[in-house]
């Protein structure tokens, strides 16, 4: 009779299969039962070196937990509806899901997290680059998966985070186009024919994120203390389900064959045919009786920075004073169709401005103003932080106005100009290189041999 195992001693031993059997004892599962794994190879070496692998994973304490693993579909699930969800932001999470939707679950869904490979997001990656999308696009998408799986590893689900091994596409920095002088007066001269120029001021000349801006409301407004207390954005957010079957509930919507060529039901979507429904689809949530979370909604800024009171220069008190009186005439003028939100920047009952009315205007303003096209970000934030650096603002100051956590971040929205480097350089070249001196008077008078200059001399005495 052999004697009895110790305690968490594995066994080895040759079935009638003909294969070689391990058991190793890893602990306990959560109803108390033995934790008992198994390996299996067609030769004892084999098998032993799987049952030292376990046992090493289990004597570190990185041993996965007893049951069967989620798919990466199962996990991103999860993970984005109980855990993400409690952290983040609504524009971000909204944007977690889209990417996880659109790009992780195709692509990756269906392996087993334990079972996910360092070549099955190379290749993903790889494939999404192939169809057109940009590498910063597939960086976000990276990020996402490998924060996820890093949950997955905290929690002892997978014994490595295997994104940490995938090297994710190189992303060159966005260059920054911000306006000139020139450039942003003529903008402002282009928005002040328009009700909306003192957005544009606030945009401009303050550096105010675009949500920032539409968001502030007249409650967080020190006229006298000349301050903005920017607490709140304005947020278009996705829309949620609030009945008890999504997929029940969007039937009527549900398309899950592709458009055919040349469809005129979608001609006049920007984007084209929106992609037919998955299996089991949850979407078409803004037509949902009991919709909740989204439309243009007022949030809390990202960082408690953003939050930071900021100084508005006293020439633009008079312009805020006077728009404040005009928006309290136009208020009585439309009269019980006013709905009050206590906004600076209004539509004309009162309603804050939509982000994608604000973004269309801007691009009618560049266009009248003759300004080459760009992004809304260069034309206010870049812009601010630019003009600041170059009438002599130091960098703190400019992180402080701008409302940054870094000042590395600062460096970034500043750009540097050519004729302001010109006239560094300049300046460097006069310290080291001072100008020559002009001819002496004795060279310009006698050009003459040196026989003849000691004639001259002798017919002087």
């Amino acid at each position: 009779m052999s004697p009895r195992k110790a305690n968490l001693e594995s066994s080895i031993y040759l079935g009638n299969d003909g294969w070689w059997h391990g058991r190793v004892t890893m602990g306990t599962k959560n109803d108390g039962s033995p934790d008992r794994r198994h390996r299996r190879a067609k030769s004892e070496l084999e098998v032993r070196r799987k049952v030292r692998a376990l046992e090493k994973l289990r004597d570190e304490g990185r041993a996965p937990v007893a049951g069967r693993k989620p798919t990466v579909e199962q996990w991103m699930t999860t993970y984005l509806s109980t855990i993400a969800s409690l952290k983040l932001k609504p524009r971000s999470l909204d944007d977690y899901w889209s990417k996880t939707r659109n790009n992780i679950v195709p692509g990756l869904g269906n392996h087993r997290i334990d079972k996910l490979q360092p070549e099955h997001l190379e290749r993903c990656y790889a494939d999404m680059l192939h169809a057109g999308h940009a590498p910063s696009h597939v960086l976000k998408v990276h990020r996402i998966l490998s924060r996820a799986l890093k949950i997955a590893h905290r929690r002892r689900m997978v014994v490595e985070n295997v994104a940490s091994l995938v090297d994710p596409p190189t992303v060159d920095e966005t260059e920054a186009d911000p306006f000139t002088m020139e450039e942003a007066k003529a903008f402002l001269l282009a928005a002040a024919k328009r009700p909306t120029f003192m957005r544009w001021l606030v945009g401009v000349g303050m550096g105010f994120r675009q949500g920032e801006a539409l968001g502030l409301r007249w409650k967080y407004v020190d006229l006298e203390a000349e301050l903005f207390h920017p607490q709140w954005q304005l947020q278009r957010l996705t829309w949620k389900h609030g009945c008890a079957d999504p997929h029940v509930c969007g039937e009527r919507l549900h398309r899950f064959e592709p458009c055919p060529p040349h469809c005129t039901t979608h001609k006049g979507y920007k984007r084209g045919c929106p992609k037919p429904c998955p299996k089991g689809c949850a979407r078409h949530a803004s037509t949902c009786p009991d919709r909740k979370g989204g439309g243009l909604t007022f949030t809390r800024p990202k960082t408690k920075k953003s939050r930071n009171a900021v100084p508005i220069p006293a020439p633009f008190i008079p312009y805020l004073r006077d728009h404040k009186d005009q928006q309290t005439a136009q208020q009585a003028a439309v009269g019980e169709e006013w709905q009050d939100f206590d906004a600076v920047f209004t539509r004309p009952d009162g309603r804050p401005i939509d982000p994608r009315a604000d973004w269309e205007e801007f691009k009618e303003l560049l266009e009248e103003a003759g300004i080459s096209d760009r992004r809304l970000y260069d034309g206010s934030r870049h812009t601010a932080g630019t003009i600041l650096n170059e009438l002599g603002v130091d960098m703190p100051t400019i992180m402080e106005i701008l409302r940054h956590t870094q000042i590395s971040q600062t460096r970034r929205y500043v750009k540097g100009r050519s004729e302001l480097s010109k006239d560094a350089m300049l300046r460097m070249g006069n310290a080291f290189a001072p100008q020559p001196a002009g001819p002496s008077e004795t060279r310009t008078e006698t050009p003459d041999s040196r026989a003849a200059r000691a004639r001259r001399r002798r017919r002087v005495r």
